[in-house]
């Protein structure tokens, strides 16, 4: 049993929770999840390792709530318990050299790209951020971000915060002005990080993505996060989470994720109900 030290919500649809896992964070990386089962009949869900802290022995964790296990997770507070906490798994983010990176991230993704930011920045390396969020009601980790990053560029779709467009449009801008880096790392929607690559790709600069919006059971079995890279067949959790975004075949990757939004809608929609009830009774 991981027992819930803190609980914030960062915006309508996403939580942030901090649990204590000494020995998972005593290992964990940038770049690597954990899986959870909140209760003893619960899924097995993956989470991608937000932040860590290995002296008190803390596990971030920030998810949105889209499915029945999310909404379960998020109904639990400080003090309560989370059954199943196992890692950390995935292949870590390969960082080391680089001197001068963008991080681009796009919606509840910073998450994943936060710590890679900070992990950066600890190494000495140059760190220009670039995030994405739909309105200003949905921005998370703003000031973590900003702490982190020698530029930090805020967009929106709507212009409610920071400049008005596309985090597409924030990175080309910083290319055409002259700034060169050594490698671009994107995560976030996977039709986000398809046209950050197909821009890079037009640039030459290396761009790494983590395929983990894909990942269903986190161990390789159930085949949910299998992918095409470079005509190649991997698997999101085992072979990665990180790829070469400009070998990633994103039209299928998005054509398989999509397979299971409707059960998921509805599992998510069982669950809400049923929380309702138990309420009203």
């Amino acid at each position: 049993m991981y027992q819930i030290v803190e609980k914030k919500v960062l915006n309508p649809t996403v939580t942030l929770m901090k649990v204590k896992a000494p020995l998972i964070a005593k290992k964990a990386e940038p770049g690597q999840f954990i899986i959870l089962r909140v209760d003893e009949n619960g899924e097995r869900i993956p989470l991608t390792i937000a932040d860590y802290d290995r002296e008190a022995g803390l596990v971030t964790i920030i998810f949105q709530i889209v499915g029945a296990t999310t909404e379960k997770l998020n109904h639990l507070n400080e003090g309560d318990y989370i059954h199943d906490f196992v890692g950390p798994l995935g292949v870590p983010s390969h960082v080391e050299g680089l001197k001068k990176v963008a991080v681009v991230g796009g919606g509840v993704g910073c998450a994943i790209a936060y710590p890679i930011a900070k992990k950066l920045h600890e190494l000495g390396a140059e760190v220009h951020s670039v995030v994405g969020f739909r309105n200003q009601d949905l921005v998370i980790l703003e000031d973590e971000f900003k702490a982190v990053s020698d530029k930090f560029v805020l967009m929106s779709d709507d212009g409610s915060c920071g400049e008005k467009g596309l985090v597409t449009d924030a990175l080309k801008k910083l290319i055409e002005s002259g700034e060169q880096y050594d490698e671009v790392i994107a995560i976030g929607p996977l039709v986000m990080m398809k046209f950050v690559c197909l821009l890079t790709k037009q640039y030459n600069i290396k761009t790494v993505v983590s395929m983990n919006p894909i990942m269903i059971d986190g161990t390789g079995m159930c085949g949910g996060c299998r992918l095409t890279v470079g005509g190649e067949t991997k698997f999101a959790c085992v072979d990665g989470p990180d790829f070469d975004g400009h070998l990633v075949d994103f039209d299928e990757a998005m054509e398989r994720s999509s397979m299971y939004k409707p059960f998921e809608r509805h599992q998510h929609e069982e669950t809400c109900n049923l929380f309702k009830k138990e309420v009203q009774a």
